[in-house]
């Protein structure tokens, strides 16, 4: 049965478009906007507000930056009550100027995405968001590769000094078992007691629905999906799977599966995303996926593409030299 206290969240536009430099078009964000509120998703995260310092606007499309005027175009005449609008901001990358007093926003949560190392950053934008009204949850990256310590260090300052919602394990990897996901589980609650636990997994070894589902069950509240697994190198858990499997009455899946078939596929021709054996290996070997994307961008060498081995051997290479 369903846990009525689950919060959905969709990433398809802001975790897809680190696939197509957020170069989606506004009709397509539009679209996806429209379909998730009608689906009855709690919160749809439409992009980055990184620091145009930063970030090139010419090289990067308009939601890497989520301008205000942009967003408030995307929702015109479809705003709903019943989903909240998200942004992310990069600990590394962003400046808390750039988040406006709540009620000049449209945006509701405040998402703040950082590194252990960076915690500190991140603490000061999280609390810059909740100082001017917005919900805020912290998403820590990388998590397959964190120091115990510092990640224990970093969740005792989460606990002690902001007011977020929740707290994020993020496999940017894809490395992790539904093991691992028991453990950082554990471990977030044993800390975290006054902030819900989330998960935000990756499909590089086909473990993010399973591993979204072992987070559910071992207590996580704020789970993470996109449409049909748009999103960074192998993408993430299928929005579509997940609220299936809820069972939640208040979801439904037709304006999803509507959006998925006349907005989404088609971006295949465009963006390569989902499993393939280059991420698979990245994955494995708890590596970054970078150096595969890289590989299968839509340009590249097709034989290299498939030359399975010799990237296999040119990872392992650089772990013995590493």
């Amino acid at each position: 049965m369903y846990r009525p206290q689950i919060k959905v969240v969709d990433c398809t536009i802001r975790d897809g478009g680190l696939m197509n430099k957020s170069k989606f078009s506004f009709e397509t964000v539009r679209n996806v906007y429209k379909a998730v509120c009608a689906a009855g998703i709690d919160i749809v995260e439409l992009g980055y507000r990184n620091s145009k310092q930063m970030f090139s606007v010419d090289e990067y499309g308009p939601w890497r930056f989520c301008d205000e005027e942009n967003l408030k175009k995307i929702v015109d005449g479809i705003k709903s009550d019943k989903t909240k609008i998200a942004i992310m901001q990069d600990a590394h990358k962003a400046v808390a100027e750039d988040i406006l007093p709540k009620e000049k926003s449209v945006v509701d949560v405040i998402r703040v995405a950082t590194y252990v190392k960076d915690i500190d950053k991140a603490i000061k934008l999280a609390n810059n968001a909740t100082e001017k009204g917005y919900e805020a949850t912290i998403n820590v990256m990388s998590i397959s590769v964190a120091l115990e310590r510092e990640l224990d260090e970093a969740l005792q300052q989460i606990e002690e000094e902001t007011k977020i919602s929740a707290c994020y394990i993020v496999d940017s990897f894809g490395a992790l078992y539904s093991e691992d996901i028991d453990f950082f589980v554990d471990k977030y609650k044993k800390y975290l007691k006054n902030k819900e636990v989330g998960v935000h997994c990756h499909n590089h070894q086909q473990l993010g629905f399973a591993n979204t589902i072992a987070g559910i069950i071992r207590g996580a509240n704020y789970i993470d999906g996109t449409l049909y697994g748009l999103g960074r190198a192998a993408g993430n858990c299928p929005l579509e799977l997940l609220i299936s499997f809820l069972k939640n009455p208040k979801f439904n899946i037709r304006p999803l599966l509507e959006v998925i078939s006349r907005d989404i596929l088609p971006l295949s021709k465009e963006i390569t995303w989902g499993y393939s054996i280059p991420y698979m290996l990245t994955g494995v070997l708890n590596r970054h996926p970078d150096v595969a994307m890289k590989l299968l961008e839509k340009n590249s060498d097709e034989k290299a593409k498939r030359d399975f081995l010799k990237f296999y051997e040119g990872l392992t290479e650089e772990e013995v030299e590493d």
